[in-house]
């Protein structure tokens, strides 16, 4: 194992090989005993892929009665060469993907079914037309060269064409294709529904057995369907709904942390084991774990939050902590508006404290910019020792900085004639918003501080 300190910065190398286009002047080699902190890596390593992917490894949560529908739907297609159609429906983070993944996975252990049965993955996000993704499916079934430069009248011949060409022999030993459409929803957006309408027509027929899956977070799904193609569908559909309770959204966080049994160190797995077990006992931990359950229940917030608690394990500090987790959540939930604010020049703090301070005289009233100008030089009027006096045209391109960063808004489009300095506007943040983002922000003049207090004294 070896350190690499190249431009002040520290990278932790193993068994890589680098290639710096600056050359090699910068970069200083330290070699270390290659037992060195071994078991932090592992356990980053292990749990990132656990967190960031959608592994069909991990353990399916609540959703078995739903798995069990769906293998059994795609084992008539693969093994009895009867085609059908399913939605997945869910909100996002509730386990669609990982579901499908799990009965592929599953369905590819078979004997003869990983050489027998092609996939084809489609993207609603992607394949945003249907010349698009009759290309992306020529390219998953590897029928370039059959294509080649024929000439097709219509889509559905092109379609056909292609799974024709998968036909071993008569229509009994066809080749079953699987088409997973994720965001199935934006495939009804396309002119004329025309893939949607073939691939459920051809699966309506005698021909190549197909499994056509959609995977959308929309429940009105089927209000989006043309007539033709929803006669054409089966009206199959599978929801899940993340409905567990608190008491198993906390197995499901002790079994997220937990290390596997094949890790390779024993004594170290069983302690971080236990240290992940007392650590779920915690009320803070459960505090925050409750908090995050009644936001969302999926699992993708969860998996983020676990994330930001595992990168502080270090050789130092090799268990996670109630802090870790506290410190986590503080940055899952930070208001990102009031980022935006930390990063303003004190102009434009005093613009956004002028503005507020209008609010609250004119209880919630549009303002406009001369409003703005004229509360901000009653303010330099008085502390003028402290704040410098800036000319009109900098205050003005200060207030259309806060405009472009959306930390105001125009109450109407604005008109070609219309003179900017009378054009009404809107505050986005309310007090608490400005008066945390104050106290966290380098620097603050006092006066600009005790200002934002006394305008802001009702609360």
């Amino acid at each position: 194992m070896c350190f690499i300190s190249y431009r002040n910065s520290l990278t932790l190398w193993s068994s890589q090989v680098f290639c710096f286009p600056d050359g090699i002047d910068n970069v200083l080699f330290i070699i270390v005993s290659s037992v060195a902190f071994p078991k932090e890596i592992k356990v980053q390593r292990i749990l990132r892929e656990r967190f960031c992917h959608q592994s069909p490894h991990d353990n399916l949560f609540e959703v078995q009665v739903q798995y069990k529908h769906l293998i059994e739907l795609l084992k008539r297609t693969a093994i009895h060469g009867e085609s059908n159609s399913v939605l997945i429906i869910g909100p996002r983070g509730s386990g669609k993907t990982m579901l499908i993944n799990h009965a592929l996975k599953e369905l590819m252990e078979v004997e003869g079914m990983s050489e027998n049965v092609l996939q084809v993955h489609l993207n609603g996000l992607l394949q945003i037309n249907d010349k698009i993704a009759l290309k992306e499916i020529t390219r998953q079934l590897n029928l370039e060269n059959v294509v080649g430069d024929k000439v097709f009248g219509s889509f559905a011949e092109n379609l056909s064409f292609l799974l024709e060409a998968l036909k071993k022999g008569d229509r009994t030993s066809s080749c079953p294709v699987i088409f997973i459409l994720d965001e199935f929803d934006l495939f009804a957006h396309h002119k004329n529904q025309t893939l949607l309408y073939n691939l459920l027509d051809i699966s309506q027929s005698a021909q190549t057995p197909v499994a056509i899956i959609g995977l959308t977070c929309r429940l009105d799904i089927l209000e989006l369907l043309e007539k033709r193609v929803k006669s054409r569908f089966s009206h199959r559909q599978i929801h899940l709904m993340n409905s567990f309770s608190f008491a198993q959204y906390l197995k499901i966080f002790k079994e997220q942390l937990s290390l596997p049994s094949v890790f390779p160190e024993k004594i170290f797995a069983k302690k971080w084991n236990e240290s992940v077990q007392d650590l779920s006992e915690e009320r803070s931990v459960r505090e925050v774990l409750q908090k995050h359950f009644n936001v969302s229940k999926n699992l993708r917030s969860l998996h983020m939050l676990l994330m930001l608690a595992l990168n502080r394990v270090t050789p130092s500090h090799p268990f996670i902590t109630a802090a870790d987790l506290m410190e986590a959540n503080q940055l899952c939930s930070m208001d990102s508006k009031g980022n935006i604010v930390h990063g303003l020049s004190v102009l434009e703090i005093c613009l956004i404290i002028a503005m507020k301070h209008l609010n609250d005289i004119y209880e919630e009233e549009p303002f406009n910019f001369q409003m703005v100008y004229n509360e901000f030089q009653k303010f330099v009027q008085r502390k003028a020792h402290s704040v410098y006096n800036f000319e009109k045209p900098v205050v003005m391109k200060a207030f259309e900085h806060l405009q472009q960063l959306e930390l105001i808004r125009p109450m109407e489009r604005t008109s070609v004639n219309a003179q900017r300095e009378y054009q009404l506007m809107k505050l986005l943040l309310d007090n608490t918003q400005i008066m945390n983002a104050l106290q966290k922000y380098p620097n603050c003049p006092t006066d600009v501080r005790q200002w934002a207090t006394s305008s802001l004294s009702w609360l």
